[in-house]
């Protein structure tokens, strides 16, 4: 699973927000009336799972630059490495790595016949074997074969025996007990030691694409070689520069690709990390295609009278939040935690980012599935809930006494820090009404900008925050993600939260087989975490493109992954 730092805040909304959030607990005036929720469930229905204008291959124009945007540029280009673990970055090495299996707007997987033949899984041995029979043709761009080595080589890597590797994630990874050579070097044998039901999920966006294995090897390779650089490649384009002073990089078609020949001539991904201003650009003829921001109607209004502009929107498995670092000085007490949770009045934050999106203004009351999921339930009751005046007894009892505007202990005024992207006036405001509802808790809130391109760096991977909202992009297999994010010692669980309990139910999800069986283990594991407090979902983040409507097979992707070979222009 992807993170993402794209701030959601509504500006315009913010005023009746926080207005709403003053004088007492309120709660009666905080919660949708039916009538709105009979709305968002509505359009919940009626939102696609994907709107990419699909257009056969042969339909679509030889030749043609298709030029977007991405709003963090990153410095490792290694997304099996920590500090590549960006959505922005995976976007980008789509068209460039390998992807062995791939996902259909129903969250189905398939092999990726440029890379994989045939893939087969059995389980008549006792153990879990899945046989991967690479494509012949398939060679990395100097001139290396793409073999069962460069699979051994991520395992290796990512399975967190060896610690001096800072991968992004070891999910999946861990339960590898071999990787060999089949009949010949393009057939790989992947033997677990542990059933592992989300096993589609290696070896592509969903985890990591595939590396080829000399840069795998050793933890100097896995650290620097992909560092502001990308020096091997294997997909339909491949790297003609990487302009660091722009930030931008230009990808042309691969001759001695041996798939389809991509439609495109060239794409181009600039970096403009102002949202607002990637839909200015958009306006203006730079991009032929952008991402509108969640909570801005100014923007999607703004995109939506361009000339020739089609309007694309998907359910995805995206999903905003606010990060709670369980290590930070005050945020160590659970109770704090907890009385910080009942604090935030997740259906304002909801109502003020979604307002005149034309997107379900849904609470999401889940850690794991997304509101369109038919597994979903909403396990927020409790520790969720909006409760000031909880918020107010959890503090009393943990000592926290309000003096003046603010509480204090020992001498110690409780003063939280937000950390937020400063390229993103949207951000500020959802900060600000965030720092709203935690006063009239008397909790101090100071918002904390810090750069774009150095928030997960240089701050959540560093534990250097106190509260972090961001989102995170999600994969169609969302149960194999739980111990990245949530377990104990994972490099992205950016909170640095720990429960044997919480641990404990993460493994049995994985560990389950049986697909009711382990939703239900899921829907368990999410009500400890809401308990624990390690993150406050918000809501399932809209996924709106403004594109050209001459643009096909590109847009609101959904759970779909995207085939770079047949994007292109039908005029």
């Amino acid at each position: 699973m992807k993170v993402r730092y794209r701030a959601a805040a509504g500006v315009a909304a913010l005023t009746l927000a926080v207005a709403a959030c003053s004088g007492g607990s309120g709660s009666d005036n905080r919660q949708p009336s039916a009538e709105q929720s009979k709305q968002a469930q509505r359009q919940m229905a009626e939102t696609p799972s994907f709107s990419i204008n699909p257009v056969p291959y042969d339909q679509v124009k030889d030749g043609g630059t298709l030029t977007l945007s991405i709003g963090q540029w990153p410095s490792q280009w290694n997304v099996h490495h920590i500090d590549g673990n960006q959505a922005d970055t995976a976007t980008m090495l789509d068209p460039l790595m390998p992807q062995l299996m791939l996902a259909d707007e129903n969250a189905s997987f398939k092999a990726n016949p440029d890379y994989v033949t045939d893939v087969k899984e059995d389980r008549s041995s006792g153990k879990q074997v899945v046989t991967y029979t690479l494509n012949d043709k398939a060679t990395w761009s100097d001139g290396t074969p793409i073999t069962w080595k460069d699979l051994a080589a991520a395992w290796k890597a990512d399975n967190g025996e060896n610690k001096g590797f800072k991968t992004a994630s070891t999910d999946g990874w861990d339960k590898i007990e071999s990787i060999e050579k089949g009949d010949s070097d393009k057939v790989a044998v992947i033997t677990f030691e542990k059933p592992y039901s989300e096993w589609q999920g290696l070896y592509n966006r969903a985890t990591s694409h595939l590396f080829p294995a000399g840069h795998m090897a050793t933890q100097q390779a896995f650290e620097k070689d992909y560092l502001q650089k990308i020096p091997v490649t294997a997909g339909p384009f491949k790297v003609e520069s990487i302009d660091e002073s722009t930030k931008t990089l230009t990808l042309v078609r691969d001759d001695k690709w041996w798939g389809s020949k991509p439609k495109l001539d060239k794409l181009i991904f600039r970096t403009i990390s102002d949202p607002a201003a990637e839909v200015n650009a958009f306006a203006n003829g730079e991009l032929d295609a952008v991402e509108v921001p969640s909570g801005s109607p100014a923007d999607l209004k703004r995109a939506k009278e361009v000339p020739d502009t089609e309007i694309r929107k998907a359910l995805s498995p995206n999903w905003r939040h606010i990060t709670v670092n369980n290590q930070s000085e005050f945020l160590k007490d659970k109770p704090v935690r907890q009385a910080v949770q009942h604090a935030i009045d997740r259906d304002v934050i909801t109502r003020s980012n979604l307002k005149d999106m034309d997107w379900p203004m849904q609470t999401l009351g889940n850690h794991v599935f997304m509101n369109n999921d038919k597994r979903y339930a909403d396990n927020s009751g409790g520790t969720g809930t909006y409760d000031l005046g909880k918020a107010k007894q959890l503090l009393d009892t943990a000592g926290w006494k309000q003096e003046g505007e603010y509480r204090k202990k020992g001498g110690d005024e409780l003063d939280l820090t937000i950390v937020i992207p400063s390229e993103m006036p949207a951000s500020k405001a959802e900060a600000e009404l965030t720092q709203a509802m935690l006063k009239e808790a008397g909790i101090k809130l100071t918002i904390r900008p810090v750069p774009a391109d150095k928030l997960f760096t240089d701050y959540l991977n560093k534990g250097d925050f106190d509260l972090a909202p961001f989102a995170w992009i999600g994969t169609p297999l969302p149960l194999g993600s739980l111990p990245q994010k949530y377990k104990t010692g994972s490099e992205s669980n950016y909170p640095k939260a720990s429960d044997p309990a919480v641990d404990a139910a993460i493994e049995a999800v994985v560990d389950e087989t049986d697909p009711a069986k382990a939703a239900e283990l899921a829907n368990a594991a999410d009500k400890l975490l809401w308990d624990m407090v390690h993150t406050i979902p918000l809501y399932q983040r809209p996924e709106i493109w403004a594109v050209k409507k001459t643009l096909a097979n590109f847009g609101a992707r959904g759970y779909k992954y995207l085939d770079w070979t047949t994007a292109g222009f039908t005029g």
